[in-house]
């Protein structure tokens, strides 16, 4: 497998975990009771975003994926 398709497959699955997060903390917000705080969730898509952006800077660092140049 190519590492850009493996690296973009791993960013597409990271953000679709930080969208159930937030929509299972909505919904513990919605619903009111639950065992599980709100901030368990939250706190989840926080770090799942700091890794997002580390990945990204880190694949930015090594050449794997390339800025778009500057338009001027």
């Amino acid at each position: 497998m190519n590492t850009l398709f493996v690296f973009k497959l791993v960013l597409v699955l990271l953000l679709l975990f930080i969208v159930f997060n937030l929509a299972k903390a909505l919904f513990l917000l919605v619903k009111g009771d639950s065992e599980t705080p709100m901030s368990h969730f939250l706190g989840r898509r926080v770090i799942f975003s700091l890794l997002v952006v580390v990945l990204i800077l880190i694949a930015l660092g090594s050449g794997v994926i390339t800025p778009n140049p500057r338009p001027y």
